[in-house]
């Protein structure tokens, strides 16, 4: 499935490598474009480095909760990171619509966490990469959950990269366009609204690295600034770093613009933090 060289069923046991009677939820696709538009059964995605660091990465890529960028987002950014010695996992999670709770990709994100800690392949550490919506999902990993939702134990993330992502524009009474709309469908908005990152930061939060478009007609800069500051309010000293000029999804596949160079930056930075 998509070129992994394992694929674990989200909710099961973390064991060995399984392979879902349903794959439908994971079209056959040029493993570097697919795209996923329906998911009944959260699963990992595992991509294995040539040498072990020691390390791991869970990636979150984006798609508005309605899509996921499996390709563009997921397994390119899981190939970078192999070659950096890191054990890669691309989490394909469930969208908040009327089938599902909005809690839905972020109980699926902690699950994530949970079982790549069980299986032993990051003593070293493990961080995580976000971006778009899955920056969104990643800055929860280190706020508080909503109480409305119950309780769930916090799964902090060792270290944290979070590209373009929407961290509380789109929430009721945050939005930077006046009279926004909401967001359909009515889970999504929901989820929105109850997760707003940089209003929630759980105490010492990791090093984050933050990239952002300063043009970018989607999400707002506004939110890179959002969630620089509510880091620093923290006490943390999070590396920011907005392009003038780049479009919305830049991901790794943005040829010829200086913000091409954004995962060389990142890497060194990683090298700079200890976890490369």
């Amino acid at each position: 499935m998509l070129g992994a060289d394992l694929v674990w069923p989200l909710h099961g046991a973390a064991t060995g490598a399984f392979t879902l009677a349903d794959e439908a939820a994971v079209p056959e696709q040029a493993p570097e474009k697919a795209v996923v538009t329906a998911v009944d059964r959260p699963v990992l995605l595992g991509y294995a480095p040539e040498t072990p660091n020691g390390r791991a990465m869970l990636i979150l890529g984006g798609g508005g909760y309605t899509a996921l960028m499996a390709g563009r987002e997921g397994v390119q950014v899981a190939r970078w990171l192999t070659t950096l010695g890191y054990h890669a996992f691309v989490l394909i999670h469930r969208f908040p619509h009327a089938g599902t709770s909005p809690s839905a990709p972020l109980d699926d994100a902690l699950a994530a966490m949970r079982m790549i800690r069980a299986i032993a392949l990051a003593p070293n550490g493990l961080g995580v990469v976000g971006l778009s919506s899955g920056g969104h999902l990643a800055a929860c990993l280190i706020a508080d959950y909503p109480a409305e939702w119950g309780k769930a134990a916090p799964q902090r993330p060792d270290i944290l990269v979070i590209g373009y992502a929407p961290i509380s524009t789109n929430a009721k009474g945050r939005t930077i366009i006046a009279d926004k709309p909401p967001l359909p469908p009515l889970e999504k908005q929901a989820l929105y609204d109850a997760l707003q990152p940089d209003a929630q930061l759980l105490p010492d939060p990791p090093p984050t690295f933050i990239v952002y478009a300063g043009n970018d007609p989607v999400v707002p800069v506004a939110n890179a600034h959002r969630l620089h500051d509510a880091l620093r309010a923290a006490g943390a000293s999070p590396e920011l770093h907005i392009f003038a000029d780049a479009p919305h999804g830049f991901a790794l596949d943005t040829p010829d613009l200086p913000v091409s160079l954004w995962p060389r930056l990142c890497e060194a930075w990683l090298r700079q933090m200890g976890f490369l």
